[in-house]
């Protein structure tokens, strides 16, 4: 395989590890600072030891996800020097402004971490808590306007020899993917988080651990679940609307929409014969592709034969899009099924199957945002900066890329077992339950 291919290769296998724990990192502060200060508002200890035991475990996932991060870089000038070369100046600022907010975020969790029990008014020590949040969400926002930006540069303009100039970096950052991708990013890391630790909770309690401890966990967790479910969807379909106006041709890659036309559903599932590009044995939901694009049944929705074919993203990205969206839905489903079943008060929320649902959705929200990091990267192919530069003329032409991309495999594969068995004898060793007989009987 030549440099390109080992390129992209390693690139995807890097963003699709880095990504796990960059949704953790992005996502968990939130629950820990909810924890805490619902904890102090209740004088409740359970919730309390909630945010002590959350944050011990997102401190050995931040100390990987820097690790990740930091490859991303190495990716960025080592595989892509040309893409560097074109726009590294139009988009220097977001990457620096996401390195200030990854330390912002650091220093207070530093402080967050050693100022348990040591102020006065409990509410101080949560306050420190706002700024983890803030850092880590910003580091997320800041880097997905670089996402953004390739797939609708803005910012800068091209001269007659090739060059960039009149750079206006707010307006790169500004584009306009920026509003919906971040929406998106943002609403689904903190999804993902909420179920991985309703997941957790949800195990235990199927293990037998009945300890209050766990259903209020489980309570907490599926009431942001719901509410952030609810709000991934509008982001999906905000994304949905943006991409019907900018990037056509990966909306109907997804939708294997090939006719332009108004009323035109969404097809789910099924199999497509890339020959004739006929659809069969596929749901079709009349006028969704319509509404998603525009919001309304009598949107005009553009197909693929109107781009020209060697401009197509590959097809296979209908599988991801279905894939991601399937699972939202799913989620959405098995939270708002729980809160149901407890408001109505009989106690049927804690039935095996619905704790076996509740579980089985920790593992597919981090397929799902798998899925939609690969349908965002794949679908703009052949681009690598949508409509300026093609993916082959931005990779590097170095040679033993295949080599470098065995050793960061070994890399992440060690990364993922020490991390992971440092999580297991972490709270393997230290049960909820005796840490607060401990502190009880302190």
């Amino acid at each position: 395989m030549d440099s390109v291919i080992w390129s992209r290769i390693l690139t995807a296998e890097t963003l699709a590890f880095h990504i796990i724990w960059a949704t953790i990192g992005v996502g968990v502060p939130i629950f820990i600072s909810i924890a805490e200060g619902w904890g102090i508002f209740k004088k409740d200890p359970h919730y309390i030891l909630m945010a002590r035991r959350w944050t011990r475990g997102f401190v050995i996932t931040v100390a990987v996800g820097v690790v990740t991060g930091t490859c991303i870089g190495l990716m960025l000038s080592l595989l892509w020097p040309r893409f560097m070369q074109l726009v590294g100046n139009v988009i220097s600022l977001p990457l620096f402004l996401e390195t200030f907010a990854f330390f912002f975020e650091a220093i207070f969790l530093g402080i967050y971490l050693y100022t348990w029990d040591r102020f006065k008014h409990p509410i101080f020590h949560w306050l420190t808590s706002i700024p983890i949040i803030i850092g880590s969400t910003l580091s997320a926002v800041f880097i997905t306007t670089v996402n953004s930006f390739m797939n609708t540069p803005a910012g800068f303009k091209i001269d007659a020899a090739g060059k960039v100039t009149d750079i206006d970096p707010i307006a790169a950052m500004l584009n306009p993917a920026t509003p919906s991708k971040v929406a998106h990013v943002v609403s689904s890391a903190y999804l993902t988080c909420g179920f991985l630790l309703a997941g957790i909770a949800a195990f235990y309690l199927l293990r037998g651990r009945t300890h209050i401890y766990y259903k209020k966990a489980l309570r907490l967790t599926m009431i942001a679940g719901f509410v952030l479910a609810l709000a991934t969807f509008a982001a999906g379909d905000l994304s949905g609307k943006f991409l019907a106006k900018y990037q056509p041709a990966k909306l109907a890659a997804a939708e294997w929409h090939f006719e332009t036309r108004s009323e035109a559903p969404l097809l789910f599932g099924g199999t497509l014969d890339e020959e004739t590009l006929e659809v069969k044995n596929a749901i079709e939901i009349p006028y969704a592709l319509s509404i998603l694009a525009g919001g309304s049944p009598d949107e005009k929705v553009i197909g693929l034969n109107e781009i020209p074919r060697d401009e197509w993203p590959p097809l296979y990205v209908h599988y991801l899009f279905d894939g991601m969206v399937a699972i939202g839905f799913y989620l959405m489903f098995i939270s708002g099924l729980f809160l149901f079943l407890w408001i109505r008060g009989k106690g049927n929320e804690w039935s095996p199957w619905v704790l076996r649902g509740i579980f089985l959705g920790a593992p597919l929200s981090f397929i799902a945002i798998e899925l939609g990091w690969i349908y965002a990267e794949v679908g703009r192919q052949p681009w690598i900066i949508n409509g300026l530069m093609r993916v082959e003329h931005a990779a590097t032409t170095a040679g033993h890329v295949g080599t470098i991309t065995l050793l960061f495999s070994l890399l992440y594969a060690a990364l993922a077992i020490v991390a992971v068995s440092v999580l297991i004898r972490l709270f393997r060793k230290h049960s909820p339950e005796d840490e607060l007989q401990e502190r009880f009987s302190a």
